[in-house]
């Protein structure tokens, strides 16, 4: 098992990881919270290296990433275990997976690329579970891919310290980054992490990289979902990372530990766009919802119809060659030249060979 990067000797004898702000002090033998990180021979070893759940060609709108080659597909994959504990996790059988030593796929960085390049994939994503966690695997596949030419997604919830994620994210294109809430109390009682350094991350990533970032907010009827809370999370968005980051407003459905609560009615995702447009965000998206206008780019300069969507699939589309509306000129944020993908909605499950 591959030695990972970021940790030190206490004087204790234990070893503290320095990756995400949990700081897991750990003993011979012991795993972190994240269940993959573990001690072994005075070392902390990623015991997920190399080793998948499985491999498949999505959509990039999936990740959800509206602004980054639309219409391409991108080979997607996760590990197992996460560094966060959601009680409304979506990807529970994944993130807080036990077995995953015995159950998944192998594939080397390289093997990823190749299969990245078969598959006619513009883009790799590290998804499913949080790759904070898999980051050398990730920044492994992410340099073999740059290699041939294959961009590198991150789907995160951003809890990671400053100096992994200015390594981490060197390495990355694009990232999608789930800001569950604006509020510590909803981080701490449902998350059990803390929301400043997701926060923190943001900033730097908006300010400091050239990583093209998209922020998803699954909206949980009576836990964040309230008037003053969307609108104190869109302005801080519209301040500290300006107006033309793009957001998902997703909906809600019961899972894991919080099957008791209603699915997001429509008209909470769409008075959470208005909150978001009224502060000032220019392209505010509904998710898991089919909804054609909520979930199209619209120009903000004449209000043309840019690009068409229902679902994960392209409709029509506005834009010239080098990014801009045809109507009016503007300039359109992302990576949006050379026209729309063709890849629709499928999805398709590929299998990796094993040298």
């Amino acid at each position: 098992m591959p030695e990972t990067r970021f940790w030190r000797t206490l004087d204790t004898g234990k070893i503290v990881c320095e990756l995400c702000p949990r700081h897991c002090a750990l003993s011979e033998g012991q795993r972190g919270f994240c269940f993959v990180r573990a001690r072994e021979q005075d070392r902390l070893v990623l015991t997920t290296y190399g080793r998948s759940s499985g491999f498949c060609v999505d959509p990039i709108e999936k990740k959800p990433l509206y602004h980054f080659y639309p219409g391409s597909p991108v080979l997607s994959f996760g590990t197992a275990g996460c560094n966060l504990a959601c009680t409304f996790c979506q990807n529970w059988d994944i993130s807080k997976s036990r077995q995953m030593d015995r159950l998944a796929e192998f594939a080397s960085p390289e093997a990823i690329a190749r299969a990245a390049v078969r598959s006619g994939c513009r883009s790799v994503a590290y998804t499913y579970n949080d790759p904070v966690i898999f980051a050398e695997y990730a920044v492994d596949t992410a340099i073999a891919c740059r290699e041939q030419g294959i961009a590198s997604v991150a789907v995160t919830a951003g809890y990671m310290e400053p100096k992994p994620a200015a390594w981490f994210f060197s390495h990355m294109d694009a990232a999608n980054v789930d800001l569950k809430a604006f509020s510590e109390d909803f981080y701490y009682r449902q998350t059990g992490g803390h929301l400043q350094p997701v926060l923190e991350l943001l900033k730097y990533l908006a300010c400091e990289t050239e990583v093209w970032v998209e922020l998803t907010t699954l909206l949980i009827p009576g836990c964040n979902d309230s008037d003053s809370e969307l609108d104190a999370l869109t302005r801080w968005v519209a301040r500290e990372m300006g107006s033309e980051v793009p957001i998902h407003f997703s909906a809600f459905h019961p899972d894991w530990k919080m099957r008791d609560l209603p699915r997001t009615p429509l008209t909470t995702l769409v008075r959470a766009r208005h909150i978001a447009m009224a502060n000032g965000l220019r392209y505010v998206y509904l998710g898991n919802v089919q909804e054609r206008r909520e979930g199209s780019t619209w120009c903000p300069g004449c209000g043309q119809l840019l690009i068409e969507r229902l679902g994960y699939t392209l409709g029509s589309w506005g834009l010239t060659d080098a990014g801009n509306c045809r109507q009016c000129g503007m300039r359109i944020p992302g990576r949006l030249s050379g026209g729309p993908g063709q890849w629709g909605a499928r999805r398709e499950p590929i299998r990796i060979p094993h040298p």
